[in-house]
């Protein structure tokens, strides 16, 4: 079971984006709903929870459905990076979680043994559309809860600040529309950060394990976004790597206009880089829209945002929208008891179709949700990837979840933390994606 662990948060499709901006996939669930397994009554509900960032209010709302249905929740909240050792730790005890998350069919190869099939059940029915289910066969394996986009998080009255300045190239942001002028605009803002009271351009690159999913998993997303385009694939056995060359340029642009020296990125944490975001010492920041809460909780508005698309140089730039889609599919344990099982299937159903629920997951949690009750998120890098998707701008999708292992996103990290700090070459890079994602593969589908 050595998994590919979740991180920040299937491939991506057009669907999936439609459904985020509100309107509904044309693969329309055909589900008859059958009992349930047990007496939810009788059961009780331990769901290992993904994001650290949202461990409180899962708490909270566990807590309201317990005081509507007095059936017990616990929620338990893996580390940041530890959430695959965490599972396999658990789900080696006897009191096991009854409520999983996998990051799509890499994942659901590792877990499928413990994977009920959910086909028959109102939560399956509720869902807008099957692309947002995980199927073995007939068998719905996993179920996805939240469409997420990540890209460059602006501080727009900084960078603003920049366009108005007399050393400015690039004097409007919404200008900013590839990877040369974004570089342009970083270079000017790293020459200038004195004028601009800022540390650097971008926040610092962390390699540390709560920072460099945003490297080894969501960035390098982007090179393999760009060879399955090519190739008009969606997964592979054996990465060409021809884009790695535009991966490079984009992490160069990191680790060079940056708050930090390159030579203290491996010890640089996520929360050192929020920190930074925050406190206005860097104008972007790589992240999601999993972080709109604890930005303006940490004081900024949405006035004072915006989010730009990973520009790397591929592509058709001036159409390129923000990377969107999903790596959270929920599961239920199919070796917990049936009444755990039932349980555990109303409190999923509750948490989407429940006014409590779906208003929690919009507001609380700033969800985007892919059921038929969703509320629409507050959330303001969810609008602006609504508005940048109706301008027809095409939303990259999440190509990662195909990654073919953990170990092999370790090894390109260690791989980029050392090219940072000088003490490795790009062609060490090169060798881990390449050569690695051949042998994890091969390793892993014997």
């Amino acid at each position: 079971m050595a998994g590919s662990a979740l991180a920040g948060c299937g491939g991506s499709s057009s669907s999936e984006k439609d459904s985020s901006s509100g309107s509904e996939s044309s693969k329309k669930i055909e589900a008859s709903v059958g009992d349930l397994p047990g007496d939810p009554a009788k059961g009780k509900v331990y769901y290992l929870q993904f994001k650290p960032e949202q461990g409180d209010k899962w708490k909270a709302l566990a807590e309201a459905y317990t005081k509507e249905k007095n059936i017990p929740v616990t929620v338990v909240t893996a580390a940041e990076g530890k959430y695959e050792d965490t599972l396999k730790t658990e789900m080696a005890k006897s009191d096991a979680p009854t409520l999983f998350q996998i990051n799509g069919p890499v994942g659901l190869a590792n877990w499928n043994d413990f994977c009920y099939d959910l086909k028959n059940t109102e939560l399956y029915a509720n869902l807008n559309s099957q692309d947002y289910a995980l199927f073995d066969g007939d068998e719905v394996k996993g179920i996805a809860y939240v469409i997420e986009t990540y890209g460059i998080i602006y501080n727009k009255t900084l960078l603003q600040k920049y366009c108005d300045s007399d050393f400015a190239t690039v004097k409007k942001i919404d200008d900013i529309n590839s990877f040369e002028k974004l570089k342009t605009v970083a270079d000017e803002i790293q020459a200038n950060k004195d004028k601009l009271g800022v540390k650097g351009a971008f926040t610092s690159a962390g390699m540390d394990p709560s920072s460099d999913w945003r490297f080894k998993t969501h960035l390098a997303n982007l090179p393999i976004y760009f060879e399955y385009q090519d190739k008009g694939i969606s997964s592979t056995d054996a990465i060409e790597g021809k884009y790695l060359d535009n991966y490079k340029k984009i992490f160069d642009l990191y680790i060079t206009d940056s708050t930090a020296d390159k030579t203290q990125l491996s010890t640089k944490t996520g929360a050192d880089a929020e920190s930074e975001f925050i406190n206005g010492e860097a104008v972007f920041f790589q992240n999601g829209t999993w972080e709109y809460g604890a930005i303006t909780e940490g004081g900024l508005k949405d006035e004072d945002l915006g989010m730009l698309p990973i520009y790397i140089g591929a592509g058709d730039e001036a159409k390129q929208g923000l990377c969107t889609g999903s790596e959270n599919y929920w599961c239920v344990n199919s070796e917990a008891s049936d009444d755990d099982k039932a349980a555990t299937i109303d409190f999923l159903n509750w948490c989407v179709t429940s006014e409590a629920g779906t208003k929690a997951l919009a507001e609380d949690m700033g969800f985007v949700i892919p059921f038929k009750k969703a509320k629409e998120a507050k959330n303001v890098f969810v609008k602006i990837d609504s508005e940048l998707t109706a301008a027809g701008k095409k939303p990259v999708s999440w190509n990662f979840t195909t990654m073919p292992s953990e170990d092999w996103k370790n090894g390109v990290g260690s791989a980029l933390t050392q090219y940072a700090a000088g003490t490795g070459d790009w062609d060490a890079v090169k060798k881990a994606f390449v050569d690695g994602w051949k042998s994890e593969y091969d390793k892993n589908n014997k």
